[in-house]
């Protein structure tokens, strides 16, 4: 997707935000809600794939790590000459490290960031007075 496609984009398609619920299924209820957005964004299904995989991640981080509340924000965004699909998950804390203080099983945890990292073209954490950001740019095609 150009740099052109996306100027050629509703204002209302080309951002979302949903605010994380803090119950049991809330993941997955968010993907839900993601999946509905992604499919009217005519994403590729392997971007699409990418993206929801990368919403789950941060969005699982949040859930168990931040401070609440907490929202996702998409959109679409030009990124090196083409398309990508922005994430960001904001919550109301300070940038921690991630992760307990006990060490987790590395078959169960620790592994949410290194696959945002591997399924984005950037990504990166932002402190704000706000609290802080995770996001990622996934490429959209």
């Amino acid at each position: 997707m150009t740099a052109a496609q996306l100027d050629a984009v509703p204002r209302e398609e080309a951002a979302t935000g949903i605010v994380l619920p803090r119950a049991p299924g809330g993941v997955s209820a968010v993907r839900r809600r993601v999946r509905a957005v992604l499919s009217g964004w005519n994403l590729s299904a392997e971007a699409a794939d990418d993206v929801l995989l990368v919403v789950s991640e941060l969005v699982t981080n949040a859930l168990v790590h931040a401070r609440p509340p907490a929202t996702l924000r998409l959109c679409r965004v030009p990124a090196q000459g083409r398309g990508a699909v922005r994430v960001e998950v904001t919550d109301q804390g300070a940038a921690t490290a991630a992760g307990p203080s006990s060490a987790p099983d590395p078959d169960e945890h620790g592994r949410g960031l290194g696959i945002v990292t591997a399924l984005s073209a950037r990504c990166g954490v932002l402190t704000h007075r706000g609290g802080t950001s995770r996001w990622a740019e996934v490429p959209a095609g």
